[in-house]
């Protein structure tokens, strides 16, 4: 959704609801645990964001409080919806002056523990979003060296007709979402310290 105000709070609550009914929009759904498929553009980004139990408990609640969208020009509605399968939420992004609403919902949560623990989860997209694929958000602490990661994964392709013409500054705005996420956790983890 494209809109040049920023949409109201019952707008995006219609938006949720109809694209609630929706299926993905992209065949390989959950490809984010495994090999990306080919023809899908891959960014893997990952920041240190301390070491020890209590850096990893505040990731673990960073990622829960979408602290990773925090970022000015792009933010998720609403910051409270649970981390568990099938959440939908729209990620809201101001660029250009346009407001570009776009619609995720929750492929799966992930939450291992042994040599290294890991919590996070992955979103995928659903028709109303300007690309098409998945995204997974984890936080990893690694027990060998005690070491705390946020590990970001993502695979897309353009999917409306803007951001196939505009591609090149898709790709710029998808590696500007990667730094400053970087930032918004380690940020949000080491203010939580």
């Amino acid at each position: 959704m494209l809109t040049l105000r920023h949409p109201t709070a019952e707008n995006l609550r219609q938006f949720l609801l109809h694209q609630a009914v929706h299926l993905f929009s992209y065949p390989f759904v959950g490809a984010t645990r495994g090999t990306p498929p080919a023809g899908y553009d891959v960014d893997h980004n990952r920041i240190q964001l301390g070491t020890g139990r209590d850096t990893f408990e505040h990731a673990k609640a960073a990622l829960r409080r979408w602290e990773m969208f925090n970022l000015g020009w792009v933010r998720v509605q609403w910051p409270e919806t649970p981390i568990t399968e099938h959440s939908t939420v729209a990620v809201i992004a101001h660029v250009w002056g346009l407001w570009v609403t776009n619609a995720c919902r929750i492929v799966y949560v992930q939450e291992e523990t042994g040599p290294v623990d890991t919590y996070g989860f992955a979103y995928g997209t659903l028709p109303a979003h300007v690309e098409r694929g998945e995204e997974r958000f984890l936080v990893q602490w690694d027990h060998r060296d005690d070491s705390v990661w946020y590990d970001l994964l993502a695979i897309s392709q353009p999917r409306h007709l803007l951001a196939r013409v505009g591609y090149p500054y898709m790709r710029h705005l998808q590696r500007c979402f990667a730094r400053d996420s970087l930032r918004a956790m380690r940020r949000a983890v080491s203010q939580a310290l």
